[in-house]
């Protein structure tokens, strides 16, 4: 016969199974930041002299720092679908960054695109470009919507740029939104909430209508207190926060005495403009604000921390050397950016990889964190990225891919494969350029012309990708100018 446990001992365990260290783990808060125009070597980690960026560089300290982290365009909306999609811009149809206020202003919804109707466009070129999309279509799904059933609380902060209303944030899974509009930029980064009627009224109201605003407030100060406030009010359940600043991107300015300090400075860097270090260094502040609030709530422990950028630096306001060009070009310096994952528990703190990744593979590695399944209705482009992150495999992935049927920010058109270490950049209007990016990371050395099978291997990869993901190409213009 079983002997029977004292009444104390059953009293005991019964109140056990109510203590926190019983009950099932709440799954990780996840804070999401993607800085408009960061070069990949604009923070301190990534190798700045310039810069200071103390709190980006802790999140390295803290985690994992990729080296080859790439955004999925070299503009900035197509990378921002990617994000919270996972899906690559050209099944997306946003393959430039959407201009639609300057279309007439809003559109009413419909179930047609009108951007995606064909139009006789760039009438002198030699070639006639696909058009973009006004907006990201609202039966993508977002990262948002797809942790929802996991019980998150959403907030998204700063630059959407993905379709003016109804395509906003709070339409695609975001309980909260502060700033998330289809403006690319702001008219100001000094008390924004102040524009004149007219052309900034909507803006007005609809980037800058917050409670609490100050006269003269900088952005990126705005931005930090709508985070820390947002966390705050939800500390003690799961959240989701994506900032999405709207700095670095032009126009470049920033507090006197922030810029004053960069300016007094003895400087051999090729990085050299004081008000941009400044916007850097407000982007910074930001993140130590973050930060600051999960530790006073100790809920850092429990908080998946991604930095990132959705695009190359812009050239003429700050350097990407070792890497060619910058924002728009397909050189690593249009496409390379930073990559940084703070995963407690998951990420070996100090922790570096070489392992290639893209802004398509933040969606399916934070859904999957979150313990919901991908959708099995649509295809997702990228991958899983935790078993690089643990340290417990490697991504089953050679290839990345990137499309731009535009005439604008670079000489032409052109899509872009990565194969291992391998790079051709299709210019639809011109030759082809071959580089091995692990000799030849500055892209100097063209081997197109020495390599023909490479180049024809490649370009037959890239142009099945390009049919199997649906993605529109230019082609021939018949009132092009002779």
């Amino acid at each position: 016969m079983r002997p029977s446990l004292p009444a104390a001992t059953i009293a005991l365990s019964f109140l056990a199974m109510f203590s926190p260290a019983f009950a099932k783990k709440s799954p990780p808060n996840i804070v999401l930041v993607l800085v408009d125009d960061l070069g990949w070597i604009d923070p301190g980690c990534q190798g700045s002299t310039f810069h200071e960026t103390p709190h980006i560089d802790k999140l390295a300290v803290d985690g994992m720092r990729f080296t080859q982290g790439y955004a999925a365009c070299a503009v900035c909306s197509p990378t921002r679908a990617a994000v919270q999609t996972g899906r690559y811009p050209g099944r997306l149809y946003v393959t430039d960054w959407i201009r639609s206020r300057f279309q007439g202003g809003n559109i009413p919804a419909n179930k047609v695109n009108p951007s995606l109707k064909p139009k006789s466009e760039w009438r002198g070129r030699k070639l006639l470009c696909p058009p973009n999309a006004l907006w990201m279509e609202s039966d993508e799904i977002t990262i948002a919507e797809a942790i929802k059933p996991s019980g998150y609380r959403t907030c998204y902060i700063g630059k959407w740029h993905l379709g003016t209303d109804p395509w906003y944030p709070e339409k695609q899974g975001f309980d909260e939104n502060y700033g998330g509009c289809d403006y690319g930029q702001p008219p100001s980064y000094f008390d924004p909430f102040n524009q004149p009627k007219g052309r900034h009224e909507t803006l007005r109201k609809g980037i800058y209508n917050l409670p609490g605003r100050n006269p003269g407030e900088y952005l990126s100060d705005r931005e930090a207190n709508e985070a820390v406030g947002f966390i705050e009010r939800n500390k003690d359940k799961p959240f989701f926060l994506m900032l999405a600043n709207y700095a670095v991107h032009t126009p470049i300015q920033a507090k006197a005495d922030v810029t004053a300090k960069y300016a007094a400075r003895k400087n051999d860097s090729p990085q050299k403009n004081a008000k941009y270090a400044a916007m850097v260094e407000s982007v910074d502040d930001a993140i130590g604000a973050i930060v600051k609030k999960l530790d006073e709530h100790q809920l850092s422990d429990n908080t998946i921390i991604v930095f990132t950028s959705d695009n190359g630096g812009l050239d003429r306001v700050t350097s990407n050397a070792p890497l060619r060009s910058g924002k728009g070009y397909p050189y690593e310096g249009g496409i390379r950016v930073p990559f940084i994952v703070k995963w407690p528990g998951i990420v070996r703190p100090g922790s570096t990889s070489d392992t290639p990744v893209c802004s398509i593979d933040l969606f399916p590695t934070l859904v999957s964190a979150a313990g919901q399944p991908l959708p099995d209705d649509r295809e997702i482009d990228g991958l899983d990225l935790k078993p690089v992150l643990a340290g417990s495999g490697k991504l089953n992935r050679k290839t990345l891919y990137w499309h731009f049927p535009h005439y604008r920010h670079a000489p032409g058109p052109y899509s872009i494969i990565r194969d291992g270490d391998w790079k051709l950049i299709k210019w639809y209007e011109g030759p082809k350029s071959l580089f091995n990016l692990k000799d030849d990371l500055g892209e100097k050395k063209d081997l197109a012309e020495s390599m023909p099978e490479k180049v024809a291997e490649l370009e037959k990869k890239l142009a099945a990708h390009l049919q199997e993901i649906d993605a529109k190409v230019p082609f021939p213009n018949p009132n092009a100018k002779e």
